[in-house]
């Protein structure tokens, strides 16, 4: 546990449950004892928004389970631009590369919203993996899942508009996105969410100026889709299975 204050440069508040670190998708199927394991190795941080969880470069750092709010994910440039690669969101995880790789992060990461994390120590979780190889499947299936997104998000900036991204995102925000209309309140400022989509802000208001053609209304924060058929029919460029 002292390593883990150490990277993070903050006294652990506590230490996780076994049952909290098996509720995470990433160990749903990892034997329960070596769950435990993980758990003994590991402990909640709560931040802030707008406090880091670590920044580009850091090395030796832990493995971070988001358990509730969100996290911004983005990289600095040496002139000093700032590009936003993602926001995760429960159950996400981050720092499993850097871990397995034992190489510094590449992104630093923020909070947007008040937020709780599990952090896993990072030689411990990989000490733990040499003893058991169970956690190579797990953690396999985990990056094969990021590397999917990863693609995924590739494929929505060079296959769809700016407007079809901001329809696709605001779908994938609806409680039930094949239904026929939904209300919503977006999750980050319009800022956030223009850096998420790879735009500016004022081509944001541009894109949601397109979709009020389908459907779309906002007021602040809260967004109306009145026919998702429509907006489903326009913001879909490619198949995704």
């Amino acid at each position: 546990m002292n390593q883990i204050s150490a990277q993070t440069g903050q006294v652990p508040q506590d230490r996780p449950t076994t049952d909290a670190v098996r509720a995470l998708p990433m160990f749903a199927e990892v034997d329960a004892d070596v769950v435990a394991r993980v758990a003994d190795i590991a402990a909640y941080r709560t931040l802030e928004p707008g406090e880091k969880l670590f920044t580009q470069g850091t090395a030796d750092m832990g493995l971070h389970l988001l358990v509730s709010g969100q996290i911004s994910t983005f990289r600095t440039a040496h002139d000093g631009t700032v590009t936003v690669i993602d926001v995760t969101r429960p159950p996400g995880h981050l720092g499993l590369q850097a871990v397995l790789a034992r190489l510094p992060s590449l992104v630093s990461a923020e909070a947007v919203s008040t937020s709780r994390v599990i952090t896993v120590d990072g030689e411990g979780l990989l000490s733990l993996l040499s003893e058991e190889p169970s956690l190579a499947g797990a953690f396999l299936k985990a990056e094969a899942s990021d590397v999917r997104s990863l693609v995924l998000q590739v494929c929505d900036l060079k296959l769809r508009t700016t407007a079809q991204r901001l329809g696709h995102y605001l779908l994938s925000l609806a409680p039930d996105p094949m239904g026929a209309s939904a209300s919503l309140r977006l999750p980050f400022d319009k800022r956030l969410l223009a850096a998420r989509l790879g735009c500016r802000q004022e081509n944001l208001s541009r894109a949601f100026a397109t979709l009020r053609e389908l459907g779309v209304e906002t007021h602040g924060s809260r967004v109306t889709m009145s026919d998702l058929a429509r907006l489903r029919a326009y913001a879909v460029a490619f198949d995704e299975p």
